[in-house]
């Protein structure tokens, strides 16, 4: 039986139990194997010694939350005292502790929510340059994106850098009418998207204005050095080999790097190879650079998603062995014919 007793002297213990006791009730129905008692502004934790190291856990980041931000809904006080069935053993995990990333606007708490999301989370505190691969829906960039709002609020980095190449996804936008800025928004706008779920609009207006977060197409980056930054290369399939080169040697001493990227979504016109194919073959086994491979076990949209893109792998799967096995159709035929003597002329 071990015991713990935790401070709430730097939060309001209204804010933290919840009228009525409202979310004390909730922490004592997600850990029902421990006794919690609430003696003024403290917590009493009495349990086995792996169940109570949890709950100091949860409950730290609990308040570390209020002490930020001041409020907390019951829903995300539930959501961050993890599910009644999780593993004690998640205490003493790096990769689990570490699956809330940072806390956005009313309370909505931003984290890792698969294994690999967790293991890309993980690699961004020992890698400067990761490469995060999977197919749609299994949350690279918006992971990748949390990642780098956490790095700023943390005073890691001075800025974020987010980009991604301006391709056409298999249909032509033509004409946009607008400025610079309104011509290529459309193609940024899944990166603006996960920065409205992070950050208040009113702080993120003047992050944007001050270029302390700054938006721009993989084109904007050539001559640059990139320093002290969070940068985001997404769509990295989209990108050429020249041009991907070219981002990766813009990264300053003090940087760190996402590169994301979905192999089966190449919109680059047929005679342009992926810079991605050829950078995740070539850098590898280097000391810095992390390569995460997501898959359909990490979707976190629809639930149909994960079977769509089954879908597709067994199409993709059944169109290859036709194509091997007609190859090997012709290379018999053709051995046939040259065995064959030759008629005379």
């Amino acid at each position: 039986m071990t015991e713990a007793i935790i401070s709430l002297e730097t939060v309001n213990p209204i804010e933290f139990f919840g009228v009525n006791n409202s979310k004390f009730d909730i922490l004592k129905r997600k850990f029902p194997l421990l006794k919690i008692l609430s003696r003024g502004s403290q917590i009493k934790l009495a349990g086995q010694p792996d169940e109570v190291a949890n709950a100091q856990l949860r409950i730290s980041q609990v308040i570390k939350y209020l002490e930020r931000n001041g409020h907390l809904s019951e829903n995300y006080f539930s959501e961050i005292l993890g599910d009644e069935d999780e593993s004690p053993a998640m205490a003493k995990d790096p990769a689990g502790s570490n699956d809330i990333i940072v806390f956005g606007p009313n309370g909505k708490v931003i984290r890792a929510k698969t294994q690999n999301q967790k293991l890309l989370a993980s690699a961004s505190e020992k890698n400067d340059i990761i490469f995060a691969i999977g197919p749609a829906g299994t949350g690279k960039t918006y992971t990748a994106v949390a990642l780098a709002v956490r790095a700023l609020k943390n005073k890691a980095v001075r800025k974020i850098i987010l980009t991604r190449p301006a391709v056409e996804a298999g249909e032509s936008l033509g004409f946009l009418p607008g400025d610079l800025k309104e011509k290529i928004d459309p193609y940024l706008r899944p990166l603006y998207d996960a920065l409205d779920d992070m950050i208040p609009s009113d702080k993120l207006n003047y992050y944007m204005a001050n270029r302390i977060i700054e938006i721009a197409p993989l084109a904007y980056m050539r001559g640059r050095t990139l320093d002290n930054a969070f940068i985001i290369l997404d769509e990295a399939q989209n990108a050429t080999e020249l041009q991907l080169k070219m981002f990766l040697t813009r990264i300053g001493s003090s940087a760190k790097a996402i590169i994301t990227g979905d192999l089966t979504q190449i919109d680059l016109p047929k005679n342009q190879k992926s810079g991605l194919i050829k950078a995740t073959r070539i850098l590898t086994n280097i000391d810095g650079i992390a390569h995460i491979q997501l898959d359909e076990a990490d979707v976190v949209r629809h639930r149909l998603v994960k079977s769509i893109i089954r879908a597709y792998d067994r199409e993709k799967e059944r169109e290859e062995n036709e194509e091997q096995a007609n190859r090997e159709q012709f290379r018999k035929l053709k051995e046939n014919r040259d065995a064959s003597p030759k008629e005379a002329l």
